[in-house]
């Protein structure tokens, strides 16, 4: 597995922010492609209220002689991702910063990963890694309330392409039961035209 391989197409949806990054991280390292979609709906463990000050503390921290040089703080749910991936890399390193240049992150599922098949990580899985009754929020919750503008645009695109998913599904159903029914229509006709050859002695 190396650097010219296809990329590894992950679902962020209900995984775990940090864990998820951290198997990210590990497999860019290990020189994969990775692609990260629908970020928004990637977990936080703990209580919005607590995510949300921890968040706002991290805002307030700057560079009192030159703000503009940094940190910089990103609102994007997708940036928060890949920012909390470069955390857990060498990214100073030549290898490093190679690496974290293999990472693709998207808010929702944009063409051409709308049609591609997606990978699901248990490890990370929120459902089956936090404990019952744990509070979580979105990384997309998050970021709406502290800049990220772009929350209802996003969820309007995402509506659009659930539909156009379910009609696709939908078709290629139909389509897969055609060739079924096909199928079984050409192995009578095959049946049938072996019992006529066996009649005529041929075989």
């Amino acid at each position: 597995m190396g650097l010219f391989n296809k990329a590894v197409v992950i679902d962020g949806k209900d995984h775990l922010l940090g864990r998820l990054a951290s198997v990210v991280a590990k497999q860019l390292l290990q020189g994969e492609k990775v692609v990260v979609l629908r970020c928004e709906e990637i977990a936080i463990s703990g209580n919005f209220h607590r995510s949300k000050l921890k968040y706002m503390s991290f805002l307030r921290k700057r560079l009192n002689i030159n703000p503009s040089r940094g940190p910089f703080h990103f609102r994007a749910p997708s940036k928060i991702f890949w920012r909390t991936v470069r955390g857990m890399m060498p990214h100073k390193t030549p290898h490093g910063n190679a690496a974290l240049k293999n990472l693709r992150v998207h808010e929702g599922c944009p063409p051409p990963y709308d049609k591609e098949t997606k990978f699901n990580l248990p490890s990370a899985n929120k459902h089956l890694r936090l404990l019952p009754r744990r509070k979580s929020c979105t990384v997309g919750r998050l970021s709406h309330e502290v800049g990220w503008q772009y929350k209802d645009v996003v969820n309007k695109l995402e509506a659009k392409r659930k539909v156009k998913g379910a009609k696709y599904h939908e078709q290629k159903k139909a389509l897969l039961k055609l060739k079924e029914q096909a199928k079984k229509n050409a192995e009578k006709k095959v049946a049938a035209y072996q019992k006529v050859i066996e009649g005529y002695g041929y075989n």
